[in-house]
């Protein structure tokens, strides 16, 4: 991608070099996520082919015309700035305030910069980019260290073994030679029995013809089995190493849960003071009496059932999990959808505020191609389900993969989602409870 025309926001120069691909990628990305919202007569006029392709396919075949529209077409670059202070308000902040966020991924921070061409941006993106090449440069070096350090191991060990294997040859040299001088004195000392000693030195020298193949034969054989060795070596450290990064890959997931629960452990400890603060207890023993009760309806009812709901989001590290089209139209069944949508997530915003719980809101998308796009306020996490898939199904899914312990409350009138979660430890809670406690 080339570096693009400078604007009055540019700063001084442009780009020294290319940006790098990752970099680039990003850049494609947030550029291909804001073509897919523009109205048809704000798309550029190279990118219109590609305009209906779905987000993730458009950036894969569309990448050069769009990377080139972004350096070409100010409006449509302004555009995806706009998307950028839109998704991350934080980093654009700082980038137009001169500061990098230290924070930040480094390749998040530089495609930013290029995009909202702040004052000083080249300087920024200059700047990740010399950082990037240093911490490439620090990898390839350890990498070369570690390597040379290998060879020098390997290196060592083959002339201690060469070492050995000379001295025992000299060993075996020095022996032939004492027994050659004790034939010589021999066949001095015979002279008359000349045939026999000839005889002799003849089965000698045969003998010393079989040791020396005997040595090279060893030598080869030894050499055999050391580079045999090496390959063993070689395997082994490969096998290690999958093992330990499939180790610490299993680590990893088993600390992430372990340490939600720990965390919720220890604000459970933290609040036992508010806790004791709860409404009066309402169960007497004559409540223990095995009697038959009426049948549950399918709604909580009553003003205090509110006040129970407000205990439960008080409660520490509390997840909220919502079934959104079926709260939106038991409170507002005559708006389109996209209404009911805007309207719930935007008061799910101020009970994330009020009350400090994690929600997560679910849609249903099974039947949508795209999911359609949702301003989600902090704080609240919003899912549509994949194609396929029913909201019902992905929220049994959060609920499963949630640490046994964690405090998890379910809103739906589906009476299968209800019993479905409830097997599996959560809390569920009536649309209509939701609806009044949001009317509040």
């Amino acid at each position: 991608m080339s570096n693009g025309p400078a604007t009055a926001d540019d700063g001084p120069g442009d780009l020294s070099r290319p940006l790098p691909e990752a970099v680039r990628q990003r850049v494609v990305g947030l550029a291909s996520d804001t073509l897919g919202d523009l109205p048809a007569d704000a798309v550029p006029v190279a990118l219109r082919p590609f305009a209906r392709f779905a987000p993730t396919r458009r950036a894969r075949l569309a990448a050069t015309p769009i990377g080139a529209a972004v350096d070409t077409d100010e409006e449509f670059r302004s555009r995806v700035a706009a998307r950028v202070r839109t998704l991350t308000p934080e980093l654009a902040a700082a980038l137009e305030q001169g500061r990098q966020p230290a924070a930040v991924d480094p390749l998040d921070v530089a495609a930013a910069a290029y995009l909202l061409r702040p004052t000083g941006w080249v300087a920024i993106v200059e700047d990740v980019l010399d950082h990037l090449d240093r911490e490439s440069a620090s990898q390839a070096g350890d990498r070369e260290a570690e390597s040379a350090a290998r060879l020098r191991d390997q290196v060592a060990a083959a002339r201690a073994s060469a070492r050995q294997e000379r001295e025992r040859l000299r060993a075996e040299l020095a022996a032939l030679k004492e027994e050659n001088a004790t034939l010589r004195r021999t066949l001095r000392q015979t002279r008359d029995r000349v045939a026999s000693a000839e005889n002799l030195a003849t089965r000698n020298a045969e003998l010393t013809a079989r040791a020396r193949e005997q040595a090279v034969a060893d030598v080869a054989r030894i050499d055999a089995e050391v580079r045999r060795l090496r390959a063993r070596l070689a395997d082994a450290e490969a096998a290690g190493e999958q093992a330990r990064r499939a180790t610490r890959e299993g680590r990893d997931v088993a600390s992430v849960r372990l340490r939600l629960l720990v965390d919720t452990l220890v604000d459970a400890a933290q609040g036992l003071r508010r806790e004791l603060a709860l409404p009066p207890v309402r169960s007497r023993p004559a409540d223990t009496v095995a009697a038959h009760e009426p049948s549950p309806g399918g709604q909580i009812s009553g003003p205090e059932d509110v006040v129970s709901l407000e205990t439960l989001l008080g409660l520490p590290q509390v997840h909220l999990v919502i079934d959104g089209y079926n709260v939106t139209k038991t409170a507002w069944p005559a708006l389109p959808l996209e209404s009911q949508r805007t309207r719930l997530v935007s008061a799910l915003g101020g009970l994330a505020a009020q009350t400090g719980a994690e929600i997560t809101c679910v849609f249903d998308g099974a039947n949508l191609p795209v999911p359609p796009p949702v301003s989600v306020p902090r704080g609240v996490r919003v899912r549509f389900s994949p194609e396929g898939v029913t909201a019902d199904d992905v929220i049994r899914q959060i609920v499963v993969a949630e640490p046994p312990g964690r405090p998890v409350v379910v809103v739906s009138s589906d009476r299968e989602v209800a019993d479905g979660v409830r097997r599996s430890g959560a809390r569920p809670i009536s649309s209509d409870l939701l609806v009044r406690l949001l009317a509040r």
